[in-house]
């Protein structure tokens, strides 16, 4: 089969809220040929399936469900110029700033002189949480669901239980209410004192079980229930035909990874610095790819964020060189962005961390190989919540010197 090659000014790869408001911001200020690829057959990225409001209540539309918020991140894009197409999907790299990508139109290898990486991220399925027991039927994660509930209209069950207890474990337990379904309970390792001072559980009541493992699953014909061990030991079987595995987010990093883009240890996707660069010259990333999940406005504003950056790459700004890795001490989970730079960028002076365990009164220092650049005392901060710290310690930095490390004292 032939292969059509063509080159473009601006590639984005993922049509979710990012991918579409980096095109979208990319096309309108004059980036020249800027072109969306989509690997599923419709644009928009998680708010598809997502019948809930708030979406948007900045810049697109507020307040809407996600479907609605979609079409019209989708309509922004294609309003503006970007070229946004779907059904398909990039299987690898030809070189630098070059993919070959297959479709309904066949085989084409695409290089571009900027791309931004903008996949996304995934629930860790029960497969990869090495859950045990049978493949029983009724076994979801949180997009499973509502793809399910939402755009197929399919028979779920009676009686489910949540596995987690982040903000996409409570949507997930409104989606179960939704298909008619009683919901056993929320179900977390994490304990009391790890949880937010006061913890979301629902409208609905739901018991909230701490302190849990999922040791398996029962059922062959269908799942009939959850077995947990608490910490102390004890141990009991949630009776149910439903289980969801929500949160636990993984980066889709294989692109970046495959493209020579170095993966930051914490966030587990590309390491990137305040314009959104990673250390693959002439690759961007925004987005969940780069962090775990926040909400499709951060995404969003990401995505138009990277805009300013690209551009000047576009106009022959030179791609850094060295930029010393930023990283955290436990019970620190991750910092981002996390190369330090030297010469602004939209993030510059704003980072964003977050914790494995409630801290009341965090005191943070940065270090760089043995010497403090900066301390500062936080509010009280809780786990799957970012935080913020400042960046006037910047300057301080050893551009030569080794990884700058926050740790809380």
């Amino acid at each position: 089969m032939t292969r059509r090659e063509r080159t473009v000014d601006v590639l984005v790869v993922g049509a979710g809220p990012a991918g579409l408001g980096a095109g979208a911001e990319l096309a309108a200020s004059g980036a020249g040929h800027v072109e969306i690829l989509e690997r599923e057959q419709a644009a928009g990225g998680i708010p598809r399936h997502c019948f809930h409001g708030g979406f948007g209540a900045g810049r697109i539309g507020g307040g809407a469900i996600g479907p609605a918020y979609a079409r019209q991140c989708v309509a922004a894009a294609v309003r503006a110029g970007a070229t946004l197409r779907t059904s398909v999907t990039v299987t690898g790299w030809a070189g630098p700033r070059t993919l070959d990508i297959t479709g309904p139109t066949g085989l084409e290898r695409i290089t571009a002189r900027a791309v931004v990486l903008a996949t996304g991220a995934r629930e860790r399925p029960r497969s990869a949480r090495l859950v045990p027991g049978t493949r029983a039927p009724g076994v979801y994660t949180t997009g499973e669901l509502q793809q399910a509930v939402h755009l197929f209209r399919q028979r779920i069950g009676t009686r489910a239980v949540v596995i987690g207890n982040e903000p996409v474990s409570h949507a997930a337990a409104d989606t179960l209410r939704v298909a008619g379904l009683e919901v056993v309970a929320l179900v977390t390792d994490q304990p009391p004192s790890r949880l937010p001072a006061a913890p979301v559980r629902g409208r609905h009541r739901t018991p909230l079980l701490t302190d849990a493992t999922v040791t398996g699953l029962s059922g062959r014909e269908r799942l009939t229930g959850v077995s947990l061990r608490h910490r102390d030991g004890r141990t009991t079987t949630l009776p149910c035909d439903t289980v969801v595995f929500t949160g636990d987010w993984i980066p889709d990093h294989e692109l970046a990874r495959r493209g020579g883009a170095t993966l930051d240890p914490g966030t587990r996707g590309p390491a990137y610095d305040a314009s959104y660069r990673t250390r693959a010259t002439g690759v961007f990333a925004v987005g969940n790819l780069l962090h775990a999940v926040e909400s499709a406005g951060t995404a969003a504003a990401e995505g138009r964020a990277v805009a300013a950056p690209v551009l000047r790459h576009l106009a022959a700004d030179p791609w850094p060189a060295g930029r010393p890795a930023l990283a955290v001490d436990a019970p620190l989970e991750w910092v981002a962005p996390n190369l330090v730079t030297f010469d602004g960028g939209p993030l510059h002076d704003r980072f964003t961390l977050r914790t494995g365990r409630r801290l009341l009164r965090p005191f943070l220092v940065v270090g760089q190989d043995g010497h403090v650049l900066h301390r500062e005392l936080l509010l009280p901060v809780v786990p799957n919540r970012s935080f913020r710290l400042r960046g006037d310690w910047l300057d301080r930095v050893d551009p030569q010197g080794g990884t700058v490390r926050i740790t809380v004292h």
